[in-house]
């Protein structure tokens, strides 16, 4: 099932490919605020994965060796984060996954946008809170049909490479790492199956799609464990307007 606030915002579910870094705590987070942003403010914008993944320093984590979700988000809250027009994503290349070689180093963070014409701080888009959700399968229901979409993480382990369609449940192979996704909503199948969809970030020729379903309600892989999310804030829309009009006005004269 898909709250019904997501035929509007259908457009921000499309997959992204983080490419030769591991930066799956930014991607997620990142898919997560935007859709809420068209959720609650009906905006379709496209937010920064470079500006989280190289500005948010030692605070979330360790950039492309990995991150802490519920950092990210309170990055979201006391620093913002600009589009994606204004800092594209330093590797557009993508790759085959998982385990893309080589792996890349984290970029630098640079506080300018690509586009000369935009201010860095004009773009900033923010959280209100940065919060974490119980772990069981109805509080998390209820947040993302109220709210929108949701990170998680959980342990991947070789099976869930070669996830092609139905519901991945872990039967065998060796743990792989850790790897944080965006939940977008949840079903069950005509057998009577419970279920979470969620949109990876591996492009879109893995998986079904760059989708994937995994068993709800217990806790497969600990996917019910680290839910973490923040509700978008209204903070700088004032701002944007007033950069609006200042160009109308130049325009005019």
């Amino acid at each position: 099932m898909l709250s019904h606030f997501y035929v509007k915002c259908w457009i921000n579910f499309f997959n992204e490919d983080q490419g030769h870094c591991g930066s799956c705590w930014a991607f997620a987070a990142v898919e997560a605020l935007s859709d809420r942003f068209c959720i609650h403010f009906g905006m379709n914008i496209s937010l920064s994965v470079n500006d989280l993944l190289a500005c948010c320093g030692f605070m979330c984590g360790d950039g492309c060796d990995g991150g802490y979700p519920i950092y990210a988000w309170r990055y979201f809250v006391h620093h913002g984060v600009v589009t994606e027009e204004c800092d594209p994503y330093f590797d557009p290349t993508g790759c085959s996954h998982p385990g893309c070689e080589p792996a890349y180093p984290t970029p630098k963070c640079v506080k300018k946008c690509a586009d000369k014409n935009q201010l860095w701080k004009n773009s900033k888009h923010y959280s209100i809170n940065a919060y974490r959700i119980n772990s069981d399968s109805y509080s998390i229901m209820a947040e993302v049909y109220s709210n929108g979409p949701v990170e998680v993480d959980f342990t991947v382990y070789e099976d869930f490479a070669h996830y092609k369609s139905g519901i991945y449940r872990h039967i065998k192979g060796d743990v792989l790492g850790g790897h944080a996704v965006k939940l977008i909503g949840w079903g069950t199948t005509d057998a009577g199956e419970d279920y979470w969809l969620l949109a990876n970030q591996w492009n879109r020729s893995w998986g079904d799609d760059g989708y994937f379903m995994i068993k709800r309600g217990t806790n497969e892989c600990g996917i019910e464990e680290a839910v973490v999310a923040g509700l978008p804030s209204s903070k700088n829309f004032i701002r944007e307007v007033a950069s609006v009009d200042a160009v109308v006005g130049d325009v005019s004269i």
